[in-house]
């Protein structure tokens, strides 16, 4: 299939295939003409993408993932048990978040803060700078 072609048949834009391609999720092969042609088997990998996106992977997470796959391997029954096995314990850990997430919003109002004495997420003058980047409160909560 040509990248046009994939574009109509997946719903995805020419620009978003490349960029996937681009980020190793897909792979096309070169014609005698240099122009790209997708196996068959990347719409199906597409719709994997897809669902893993809309569940709150990563493409990073999705990659990963597809770590052990052939490039043209169809995604039947078989390796889809194997791609939810290998989500199950990310997907879990958003799960967790989430719950946290929603627990937490009844105290909260978004920071604005004036919320201080309650706010669990507090870093007065970034004493947690020397931690790391991010959210350091935020990521460590609910995992210890």
């Amino acid at each position: 299939m040509t990248v046009g072609q994939l574009a109509a048949r997946s719903g995805l834009s020419v620009a978003t295939l490349q960029f996937y391609e681009k980020e190793g999720l897909i792979r096309a092969d070169r014609d005698d003409s240099n122009y790209r042609r997708f196996h068959r088997s990347v719409l199906r990998r597409l719709a994997v993408i897809r669902v893993a996106q809309r569940v709150g992977l990563s493409l990073s997470e999705i990659r990963a993932s597809f770590h052990g796959f052939r490039d043209d391997e169809v995604f039947d029954v078989t390796a889809w048990r194997r791609l939810s096995s290998a989500w199950a314990s990310i997907l879990d850990a958003k799960i967790a978040d989430l719950k946290t997430l929603r627990e937490g919003l009844a105290d909260c109002i978004g920071c604005g803060c004036l919320s201080l004495d309650k706010c669990e997420l507090y870093n007065p003058e970034d004493r947690l700078a020397a931690d790391g980047p991010g959210a350091r409160l935020w990521e460590t909560r609910g995992r210890n």
